[in-house]
């Protein structure tokens, strides 16, 4: 498989940008013509530059507005398309992308435009050039792929071929698996982009929507099938017009673009098992059967205050690593690891960070399988050194620069904490809240950073995500995508902040970048656990008597049931499936809090109606800008 990226979708100067895509393991480039425009060198230097970074130059584009024009006009055109086959030679490429023609001049007719590119084909012939004609969705008579293949047919030259884009296709709903029936050798280009399913105007919507394959809802997979289905070998390219993309990261996106090409390809190996398909072996994607444990970072005295609000909530200090300054806190099947060590990643992690979350360890049916998947979709391994009889546990680094670790229950891996750790007993046992697994954790990054984070997790698990949810912050806007699995064993809220001034925007700001923002527990009981947590000392956030006054409105409750959700600081969802109750503590440091949760029936949701009264409430509680960090 053969993959490469148009210059047209990250940022950066042409330099910044071919030092990305190369960086990120594609073979080739599209020259988008305006970089090239931009660029303050001649031809021949763009294409040593290329070739330099190991790259080659898949396609020039755009040519436009070329076929069915009137005179002057088509004299003209032939003209500046023979500019443009001189240019390509000094660029050291053959292949050029002429897109249906969207003048109000355009005559249309198929047997016209067939004519055109005949002839063109004859003139591009005596330069080595290719031409891929591409029917774009908003073409004034050419807007569909299939008459831009009968154009193809009867222009009848071997040097004029199909270029196919996902997103023509699939903006205008027309069914890919009509491109099955074009012979493979015909299209001389394909070109992948996904996007969210938005009703607006075709060209607004691919000028500034699109995405990664996996990244949004169209169905880039089915395409792709239909065009592996044609035998087609050829190079298969992103062209991705995206605001954010834009002003990212150009190596981020880069390496998103190449992880995007490699999940499609391995999911249409899998839907396709009688094609041939190039795409490095990988195992499928891997089933989340747990989080096995959260670990922080943090200095002895950060610690024994994280200590102390645990020991509230009814977790009990159980373990001591064997060589480590590691401690084991837990309660039910959830298992809190903290970690003050002088050195190595968590120590290097509470340097630049704070106490934070360093680490999430994630039960899975084979670890090893787990990291040679992230590894072929350009996840980074981790390890450092262990010591005698310690464990060497698998992991790699995630998106934020936290860890993952795989625990799967078929080795030795599944007794860490009776070989890792010792027992430790500090007295008489905490008092059990009731707590009992971990319902699910909650990430906050920058708004632009959340398709890496999505495509990143859903290419390596077996997940699937939510639709998008704006959350209202009195401070502006965040928005929040769940990947979950259909077990509800490993659920992840994503958090996109826009605005510094929103509570998610704070605890990015003052934690130095994208991190566990919450961690929610899950009881069976929430009234019980409140009890319970009330005896211990716990604390929990306050909410406002008016959110209670509104609850009233929109429900009916039975017996005592508002009361005691006013009493205990509860707040209260509810759809047509179930309940949710939610209880939470109060910030710890710059943001970072614990909810508690009882789900009662399938309710699948995490209560996004209370999230804007449960962030002023927490807004309430942060310290007052210039004092000291508590």
């Amino acid at each position: 498989m053969k993959t490469s990226i148009a210059t047209v979708s990250i940022s950066g100067d042409l330099a910044e940008k071919l030092a990305a895509i190369a960086a990120a393991g594609f073979d080739g480039v599209e020259i988008f013509e305006n970089d090239f425009l931009a660029f303050d060198g001649s031809p021949r230097e763009v294409g040593r530059m290329v070739r330099d970074h190991g790259l080659e130059i898949s396609l020039f584009q755009p040519f436009r507005d070329f076929e069915g024009m009137p005179e002057p006009q088509r004299s003209r055109a032939f003209e500046r398309a023979e500019r443009k086959f001189d240019l390509m030679g000094e660029l050291g490429t053959d292949l050029v992308l002429i897109c249906s023609n969207v003048s109000p001049l355009c005559l249309g007719g198929i047997d016209r435009a067939a004519a055109d590119f005949h002839e063109l084909g004859e003139r591009a012939a005596r330069h080595g050039i290719r031409i891929g004609y591409e029917a774009l969705a908003w073409g004034r008579h050419v807007n569909d792929h299939r008459d831009a293949w009968e154009i193809v047919r009867r222009a009848d030259q071997p040097n004029v071929g199909l270029i196919v884009d996902s997103f023509h296709t699939l903006a205008r709903r027309i069914d890919p698996d009509t491109i099955r029936s074009i012979p493979g050798d015909r299209i001389f280009f394909v070109q992948l982009a996904d996007a969210p399913k938005i009703d607006m105007d075709l060209l607004y919507w691919s000028r500034h929507f699109r995405n990664m394959p996996g990244e949004g809802d169209l169905d880039v997979t089915g395409f792709m099938r239909a065009v592996a289905a044609t035998g087609y070998d050829g190079v298969l390219s992103l062209e991705i017009f995206n605001d954010q993309f834009r002003g990212g990261s150009p190596k981020s996106i880069s390496v998103d673009g190449h992880r995007s090409l490699v999940y499609l390809m391995d999911k249409v190996r899998r839907l396709e098992p009688g094609i041939r398909i190039d795409v490095p072996p990988m195992p499928d994607r891997i089933d989340v059967e747990g989080i096995e444990f959260v670990e922080f970072a943090a200095d002895e005295e950060e610690a024994a205050t994280l200590a102390g609000m645990l020991t509230t909530l009814g977790f009990a200090r159980s373990g001591r690593h064997v060589a480590k300054d590691v401690e084991l806190w837990r309660q039910g099947a959830i298992n809190i690891i903290i970690n003050t060590e002088r050195e190595g990643f968590a120590h290097s992690s509470y340097v630049m960070h704070g106490t934070n979350v360093c680490d999430i360890g994630f039960r899975v049916s084979d670890a090893a399988a787990t990291v040679e998947r992230a590894r072929a979709l350009g996840a980074d391994p981790f390890e450092q050194p262990v010591g005698p009889g310690e464990l060497n546990i698998p992991a790699i680094r995630g998106v934020g620069g936290g860890l993952m670790h795989f625990i799967d229950s078929g080795s030795d891996l599944a007794r860490i904490w009776d070989i890792d750790f010792r027992p430790v007993q500090d007295g008489p046992a905490n008092r059990d809240t009731g707590l009992t697994r971990i319902d699910h954790i909650a990430q906050t990054m920058n708004y632009e950073e959340m398709l890496t984070w999505l495509l990143f997790y859903t290419s390596i698990f077996s997940t699937s995500k939510t639709p998008m949810v704006d959350v209202v912050d009195p401070a502006g806007l965040v928005r929040s995508q769940v990947i979950e699995n259909d077990a509800g064993s490993m659920r992840i809220t994503l958090n996109g902040a826009e605005s510094r001034r929103t509570l998610a925007g704070h605890f990015i700001a003052e934690s130095f970048g994208s991190a566990v923002q919450h961690i929610a527990f899950a009881t069976d009981d929430i009234f019980a656990t409140a009890e319970a947590l009330k005896a211990s000392g716990f604390v929990s956030l306050v909410i406002s008597a008016n959110y209670y006054d509104d609850l009233a409105a929109r429900f009916v409750f039975e017996d005592d049931m508002l009361a005691r959700l006013r009493e205990f600081n509860i707040l209260y969802d509810r759809d047509e499936q179930g309940e949710y109750f939610q209880l939470y503590s109060p910030n710890y440091g710059e943001g970072f809090f614990f909810e508690i949760v009882e789900r009662r029936g399938p309710y699948r949701g995490y209560g996004a109606a209370n999230a804007p009264f449960r962030i002023a409430a927490l807004k309430r509680h942060l310290r007052p800008p210039g004092l000291p960090k508590r």
